[in-house]
């Protein structure tokens, strides 16, 4: 693993910004009548998860850390649900569902991995 700088080094961020740029052009093809309803909610429900893991990055302490990634987590949840609606309102394809919800699984435990990665650096760095 390389030395973390930014939180574009980070993979969870990397993968969860690639999420947005597929829900970006997934939604392109969403009626015009949804541009200010869900077409508007999943692309900022989207964006709120690499946003809140770029953020939380610099966040000095471990519970302010861990806060932006419990709302990144809850905004992917978000997607998820709007991802159901837009499949039963037939504006995206069955395979375009499963794409997405695949790539918001790995996101969801990319996220977690991260949560613990924090919590094992923070509980070691308390001991020495």
């Amino acid at each position: 693993m390389g030395i973390i700088l930014s939180f574009k080094d980070l993979i969870v961020w990397q993968k969860s910004h690639q999420f947005v740029l597929e829900i970006y052009s997934v939604t392109v093809g969403f009626p015009k009548k949804e541009i200010y309803a869900l077409t508007s909610q999943i692309r900022r429900a989207s964006v709120s998860i690499p946003a809140n893991i770029a953020e939380g990055f610099k966040k000095k302490t471990l519970p302010n850390k861990i806060n932006f990634l419990s709302h990144s987590e809850g905004s992917l949840e978000e997607v998820k649900y709007y991802l159901i609606l837009a499949k039963d309102l037939n504006y995206i394809s069955l395979n375009n569902f499963d794409k997405l919800t695949s790539d918001a699984e790995e996101v969801s435990k990319l996220i977690n991995g991260y949560k613990k990665s924090i919590n094992n650096f923070h509980q070691n760095n308390q001991t020495n």
